[in-house]
């Protein structure tokens, strides 16, 4: 690997980890921002689910935008604009007087997050080749799936030790450092011939606020109240004029098109389930920890380590074995493994044992996950062209953002006003499905081989 090549990969994870990272650390914090910011417009439950969804909102909508933006502007200088806003919002968070305040800061730190993942991704994929490519797509998603894994245990350390404030405060040293090194990294090619779908943005980002805010709401305030089925109306509406506008704009924030491509299309439905899965399972499970068995926040984070250890071990192993053999199998055999793991925890009672109720089924949940993500990852970027890069990096992260805010948003669908071990059991068997209808889907979608050319300039 050169040293250019080694920078890359550098910046690239680092940019990426902290957008990752923030999916996941708040989730051990939650009960602790609850209980200080409690009682005002936002409170319980709809306070936690809002904390976590207020940033997917938003990082899942303009994602896509930051995809273009990446390609028209260049990566490098749209990574630095998203690593700057992110600091910023980032000790907004921290300083957040109120609930509502807090939530608001979230949203913007989701939109400074959005302009990272599709330009760090981009880049690697612009700078590897081959089997190479496929290594590094590996140790990315190891490094930035290991982030959601251990964000829990970071943000138990902290909670613990410090104040649930250091979770977003201790954004700003990765983040400085990211600035720091990514002026010595390629600037990447400028396509000014294209422009920035800003109608395709606002509805995408106006379906997905009014469908997620009905979702949310409705365990407090119920369907038939107008606020709720008004912006669920809205929202749907403002989808079905997204799909239809994207058919027809003339620089598509979603190109269609590309869904057009097996693999491409196969490997986000997987996504979808995967991420879906991963969000919601890891939602649940430290709230139930925590409020339920009585677990410290750290000791809640630490429930999760095997999966980071087994991420980093045998992630970029599993995405050179991919590039080497075949996407299919690791992309059909890691969600179902996967899955038996979440299934394996049904056996938790209220105390929740870890030795022998929980920390074997995240083992096996650790196994599946680290043979999925890379493959999956490596198959849908190899799906397209390289001059595509960008956006399609860019699909995929805005359906994974997209796939786990709105299966949080339906927690209080699955678990009920507050969590029990009933509720519990009925959202470890909803992660199994999910992660279970990722691999079927892998399996009858994903072919192998399927590997687009460049396109000449």
């Amino acid at each position: 690997m050169t040293t250019v090549e080694r920078r890359v990969l550098v910046v690239a994870i680092l940019a990426s980890f902290v957008v990752f990272l923030d999916g996941s650390v708040v989730n051990v914090a939650l009960p602790a921002i609850a209980g200080e910011l409690d009682g005002g417009v936002l409170d319980g439950l709809a306070l936690q689910q809002w904390v976590v969804d207020a940033y997917l909102v938003t990082l899942g909508a303009l994602i896509l935008v930051a995809g273009s933006l990446s390609d028209v502007f260049g990566r490098r200088r749209v990574l630095t604009w998203g690593l700057v806003g992110f600091g910023i919002t980032s000790l907004l968070c921290a300083l957040a007087p109120t609930g509502l305040v807090l939530v608001v800061a979230r949203a913007l730190q989701g939109a400074a997050g959005a302009l990272l993942v599709p330009s760090s991704l981009a880049m690697i994929v612009a700078t590897f080749r081959g089997e190479a490519q496929g290594k590094a797509i590996g140790t990315w998603t190891a490094w930035t799936g290991t982030a959601m894994i251990a964000g829990p245990l970071l943000g138990g350390i902290l909670v613990d030790t410090a104040s649930w404030r250091w979770v977003f405060a201790v954004n700003v040293v990765p983040v400085a450092l990211t600035v720091w090194l990514v002026r010595s990294t390629p600037g990447g090619a400028r396509d000014t011939s294209r422009r920035v779908d800003v109608v395709g943005a606002a509805l995408v980002a106006l379906g997905l606020a009014g469908t997620v805010f009905a979702l949310i709401e409705q365990g407090r305030l119920g369907w038939s109240a107008p606020l709720v089925w008004a912006p669920l109306v809205l929202g749907v509406t403002a989808l079905v004029a997204f799909v239809l506008w994207e058919r027809r704009a003339p620089d598509p924030v979603l190109p269609l098109r590309l869904f057009a491509v097996r693999n491409f299309s196969a490997g986000n439905l997987t996504t979808a389930a995967v991420y879906g899965a991963l969000a919601f399972g890891g939602f649940v499970l430290v709230l139930f920890l925590q409020q339920v068995a009585g677990y410290s926040a750290t000791a809640a984070g630490l429930s999760m380590l095997p999966v980071t250890l087994l991420m980093l071990a045998l992630s970029s192993r599993a995405g050179a074995l991919a590039g080497r053999y075949g996407a299919r199998v690791f992309m059909t055999v890691g969600p179902l493994v996967a899955s038996a793991g979440y299934l394996l925890m049904l056996t938790t009672t209220e105390e929740a044992v870890y030795l022998t109720q929980i920390l074997p089924g995240v083992l096996l949940f650790g196994l599946g996950l680290a043979a999925t993500v890379a493959p999956l990852t490596a198959a849908i970027l190899a799906s397209i062209p390289a001059e595509d890069a960008g956006i399609g990096s860019a699909v995929n992260n805005a359906v994974s953002r997209v796939a786990g805010l709105v299966v949080i948003a339906c927690a209080g669908v699955v678990i009920g006003p507050t969590l029990d071990l009933a509720g519990f059991h009925r959202a470890l068997v909803l992660t199994a499905v999910l992660l279970a209808l990722g691999g079927v889907v892998s399996w009858l979608g994903i072919r192998d081989g399927a590997r687009a050319p460049d396109r000449a300039p």
